[in-house]
């Protein structure tokens, strides 16, 4: 059963998350391979997409956000867009979108970032929104300071946490076709005037060692370690000389929002133009979900019936076909 667990380290201004997602990404791996038109991930799109799986849940749960964090790449390579998004019940849906072929071990760049136009966007999309909100996004490159590539999902979210948040933060993220799994060590900001910000004084460099010590310590523990070994073996073998306080954990798992309320939706977004065009053409509006597959059908009088309703248009969870 997939599992989230946190813990702090007492005494000491850091914190941490483990988390393996066993029968949840199974479920996402098994509706992509029973899709007829997509058929299975390549392997390292199995294991991009299961650290990016892996990687959302640790950062919705590390917020207070009643809403969607969506967990997205984007760029130039054979991997157009892929996508993690996870609800505050830690309920998870995944998708990605692959055009062409992919080398067996194809890298980061070479799937999504051929000529450094890869981005990473994190958006939250609020569950009850005000008239007018729009949900908030940060993106950053796919690439460093210096503009060099990087390689592994756990680099481009050190990297957003430092510019975004201005947050510490160590990841290591691990995924195959059975297992997604990740550790995340994060330096707590310290309360100061009613808000939180980061110490400045005689004691940041104690503070900054205590984390660095245990970073580095996470830093030590390999992919491999990560998808076989228990939660409990794993603080052991890293954690063993710390005092770590646990928390109960959580049980992430799959759900997709999708609805044909969304999906008609969507459809008023082409405009009726467009839909009336689909219909002649095909004679009814074939719709299926990119994270779970199912399939809505809309017929001529179900098309007619969407734009004499009124509603606000969703972001896109689907494909007309």
């Amino acid at each position: 059963m997939s599992e989230l667990h946190k813990f702090l380290f007492d005494g000491l201004p850091v914190r941490g998350m483990i988390v393996r997602l066993t029968d949840s990404w199974q479920e996402i791996l098994r509706r992509r391979e029973a899709n007829n038109q997509t058929g299975a991930y390549p392997p390292p799109v199995v294991q991009l997409l299961g650290e990016m799986s892996a990687a959302a849940v640790l950062m919705q749960s590390n917020i207070k956000f009643n809403g969607a964090l969506v967990l997205q790449i984007f760029g130039d390579g054979p991997v157009k867009v892929a996508v993690a998004e996870v609800q505050p019940d830690l309920s998870l849906r995944a998708t990605a979108k692959v055009v062409g072929e992919l080398a067996p071990s194809a890298s980061l760049s070479e799937m999504v970032n051929l000529d450094n136009n890869g981005r990473c966007a994190i958006t939250l999309d609020p569950r009850d929104k005000f008239p007018g909100q729009q949900p908030y996004q940060g993106v950053v490159p796919l690439h460093g300071d210096q503009r060099e590539k990087l390689e592994k999902m756990s680099e481009v979210l050190e990297h957003y946490m430092l510019q975004s948040e201005q947050l510490d933060t160590k990841m290591v993220l691990a995924a195959n076709g059975h297992v997604a799994a990740g550790i995340l060590i994060q330096r707590l900001p310290v309360q100061g005037a009613g808000n939180l910000q980061p110490r400045a004084n005689e004691d940041d460099i104690g503070l900054n060692e205590d984390y660095n010590r245990i970073a580095i310590l996470a830093q030590t523990l390999t992919q491999e370690e990560l998808l076989s070994l228990d939660v409990d073996t794993i603080l052991r073998r890293l954690f063993w000389e710390e005092k770590v306080l646990r928390f109960e954990p959580s049980a992430p798992h799959f759900a997709c929002t999708c609805s044909r309320e969304r999906v008609g939706k969507m459809i008023r977004s082409l405009g009726e133009e467009e839909a009336d065009s689909i219909l002649a053409e095909r004679g009814n509006v074939e719709v299926g979900c990119d994270f779970c597959g199912k399939q809505y059908h809309f017929d001529p009088v179900d098309v007619a019936q969407i734009f004499r309703e009124k509603g606000d248009q969703p972001p896109s969870t689907a494909a007309v076909q």
